[in-house]
């Protein structure tokens, strides 16, 4: 390769990134993705992919994360692994040009992302993947791009894709994600013999404080596991991990994936929320509850109890330019139990509050360790899966709903305006589902991804979410 990146000192792989990588065990496949569909400018020519594929080729310089691969792959455990530039870095492995079969649409767009996001990384380069898609009908392309959890989160890498997606239509020279530098950091101030001193007595110091820390993550996860204890059973809408119904989600998951999307009305959504004081994420949770409802009922396999979803929530310090992990968890229900949508999206919002009042108040160690303890009886329900029995114990959860936050305004890459912006995310076993929705510009954008056998029809729950947000707008007046 023509621009290789630039070395940089290794960084460790921290214990949250160390979860993901362990999660690549067993069958399962722990990469995010963004499925990107643009619309070519007026004045494209015939060879307008072709070249900026050749430029972009020719002149990117990759930046970090993107130049950074495991230094033992495979052989050393991921708590003592860290991340490595890779100093053969080969371009033309991660970033790959595809063409789609005629007519080009999105039933053929479906099926080659469903393949693609199918297939697992290689972790003896940097995990990470870029397709530019051609071929779509209308004159359209697109972009499908994935990386291991490991490497960057969905919200932080999200973050890392708008850098790259100027809102001025005439910016012809932005530089692709992987070649949009990292935000510049404050440099360290230059060793002098006073600054070695200070540096030794705020070591001492930040030891003392660490000690402190540690007593009051404790402290704070404690008091959360006894108001969780206090009110388990107690009517109040806080979700215990106890309490999730099992469903055909809970089962063992193999390689292949279904793959769908739905863009709803993100105005309407707003106003809903607006006229029943809850917030977006709790409508766009109850339209879900009220498409599985549906789904589930016309496969035979609604349960009684309401699908409990776990959601991450994003838990990074304001200004955090992002790469590894940092989220949280709330543990939430989808009220499939409830036929009315108005009282459905009520009891969804009494549970999302609850839930959130756990971490309020929490250090981010502390946020982080109750989410580990919260979710751990689900590390046991996976090997029960991946076996192939049913759990003997209660489900924690039963799919993973994801909200990672888009533009607000219109977006375009090299003059080509952006349309729709798809979350693709993770399955994993006892969780065959993954509902991960952002929004962009007027809409919110809804990914789909589950398992291929243990989810038929995938598209049908996709178009059911539109069915169920206009049924929930009505009732709503």
């Amino acid at each position: 390769m023509s621009n290789p990146p630039t070395a940089a000192p290794s960084r460790p792989v921290s214990p949250l990134d160390s979860v993901f990588l362990y999660g690549e065990a067993g069958g399962m496949m722990m990469h995010v993705a963004a499925l990107l569909r643009f619309t070519l400018p007026p004045d494209a020519g015939p060879d307008y992919l072709t070249d900026m594929i050749a430029e972009i080729r020719r002149d990117s310089v990759v930046q970090e994360p993107w130049s950074r691969k495991l230094k033992y792959p495979r052989v050393v455990p991921p708590p003592l692994q860290s991340w490595v530039v890779d100093p053969n870095f080969d371009l033309d492995y991660h970033f790959r040009h595809s063409a789609l079969p005629h007519p080009g649409g999105e039933r053929e767009l479906g099926t080659l992302v469903s393949r693609l996001h199918s297939n697992q990384l290689d972790f003896s380069r940097p995990p990470w993947e870029m397709h530019v898609i051609e071929g779509l009908e209308g004159g359209r392309f697109a972009i499908y791009v994935k990386m291991h959890h490991s490497l960057v989160d969905g919200y932080s890498g999200m973050r890392m894709l708008q850098r790259s997606l100027p809102a001025d239509p005439d910016a012809t020279d932005t530089p692709i994600l992987f070649a949009v530098p990292p935000p510049a950091r404050t440099p360290r101030p230059e060793a002098t013999p006073r600054g070695l001193i200070a540096d030794v007595l705020g070591t001492a110091g930040g030891v003392a404080q660490t000690a402190v820390a540690g007593a009051t993550v404790f402290e704070q996860v404690g008091a959360a596991a006894a108001r969780l204890a206090l009110r388990r059973g107690s009517g109040r809408g806080l979700v215990t991990p106890v309490q999730a119904p099992d469903t055909i989600l809970n089962r063992r998951i193999g390689r292949n994936r279904r793959f769908a999307t739905q863009d709803l009305d993100l105005d309407l959504i707003r106003r809903i929320g607006h006229e029943r004081g809850v917030t977006v994420n709790d409508v766009c949770l109850s339209v879900l509850g009220g498409a599985l409802r549906r789904f589930l009922s016309e496969l035979d396999e609604l349960p009684d109890a309401p699908l409990i979803a776990f959601v991450p929530v994003n838990i990074r310090p304001t200004g955090d330019a992002g790469g590894g992990n940092a989220v949280g968890a709330v543990l939430a229900s989808l009220g499939t139990d409830v036929a009315d949508p108005l009282e459905r999206l009520d009891a969804v919002a009494t549970s999302t509050t609850a839930g959130k009042a756990q971490l309020q108040g929490m250090s981010q160690a502390a946020m982080i360790a109750y989410s580990l303890a919260l979710l751990s009886p689900a590390a046991v329900q996976g090997s029960i899966a991946y076996a192939g029995v049913r759990s003997p114990i209660p489900q924690t959860f039963n799919l993973i709903v994801s909200n990672v936050p888009g533009p607000k305004e219109r977006r375009y890459f090299r003059g080509s305006r952006l349309e729709a912006m798809y979350p693709v995310s993770i399955p994993v076993h006892a969780a065959a589902l993954n509902v991960t929705f952002m929004g962009y510009s007027d809409t919110l954008d809804f990914g789909f991804v589950g398992d291929r056998d243990a989810i038929p029809h995938l598209q049908r729950l996709a178009v059911y979410s539109g069915e169920a947000l206009t049924e929930l707008a009505a009732a709503c007046g």
